[in-house]
């Protein structure tokens, strides 16, 4: 074994170099469009499995090696399944214009996705606070997305373009009854308005309280999948809520909806 090791070193060649170079970049990509997602876990947990068939190959270990690769053949058909939303949006955007004037050599060889000062998650909460419990007081509906690491540049082509300042008079006008863009989803990022009228993937949970509506289910179907908030005013009840990660905190005062905003923005 350690004589097969030596030849495959000593034959080991620039072609061989880009290869692999080739992989790690293709392999990173993967991982950024996944990465804050639930899926992030499954293409760790798939990469590892992999590195394991390998090292079990190259100590000849028949029987393991023979479970593993069973699983291997078939872990295309697995990824496929598994990834099959991420899959789309990658297609998407191959195929879309914005791939086209996108790219260029730095993006493709970017080490890091954000950089220190781009991952902090700044938000005017006190735009978003008095906004909702505005609306909350006159009944008005509203989901409202505060994006975190996850890419919601899907979600937000399927809405109207908006980039404008945080407001509570904006987000209020969005959300007006008589508003053309009060359907839908508003999507927040980086303190700005980005998108309104988003449409989001609702939750497929058999057991979801009857007593929330569509708003919620479209809160708890994005926040499983991403790590971004949402914020829901019923309408309803006038109640605020905040999802995270599936999960439902519903009948929030100002100070629980800050103290919770505040929680989860810290990096």
């Amino acid at each position: 074994m350690l004589s097969q090791l030596y030849i495959l070193f000593i034959s080991f060649g620039i072609t061989d170099a880009i290869d692999i170079l080739l992989v790690a970049i293709m392999l990173y990509q993967l991982y950024k469009m996944v990465k804050g997602t639930a899926a992030v876990n499954v293409f760790i947990g798939l990469a590892l499995i992999y590195i394991v068939w390998i090292i079990v190959r190259a100590f000849e270990l028949k029987l393991l090696g023979s479970i593993l690769g069973k699983f291997i053949n078939v872990g295309v058909i697995a990824v496929m399944v598994v990834f099959q939303q991420e899959i789309r949006k990658f297609l998407l955007y191959i195929g879309s214009n914005e791939f086209i004037k996108n790219r260029n050599w730095k993006t493709i060889f970017a080490l890091s996705g954000q950089s220190a000062e781009s991952s902090r998650f700044v938000l005017d909460e006190d735009a978003v606070i008095n906004a909702c419990f505005n609306m909350s007081e006159t009944k008005t509906g509203a989901l409202i997305i505060v994006s975190r690491k996850s890419d919601l540049k899907f979600y937000v082509n399927t809405g109207e373009i908006v980039d404008s300042a945080l407001t509570d008079k904006m987000l209020e006008n969005i959300f007006y009854k008589n508003s053309p863009m009060h359907d839908g989803a508003v999507i927040i990022k980086d303190n700005r308005i980005i998108a309104a009228r988003c449409v989001l993937p609702v939750t497929e949970k058999e057991n979801f309280p009857s007593h929330f509506g569509m708003r919620h289910r479209a809160a708890v179907g994005l926040t499983e999948t991403t790590d971004a908030l949402a914020i829901t005013v019923s309408e309803q009840t006038g109640n605020v809520s905040l999802t995270v990660n599936g999960e439902i905190n519903s009948n929030l005062t100002k100070d629980k909806l800050r103290y919770l905003l505040e929680k989860n923005l810290k990096n």
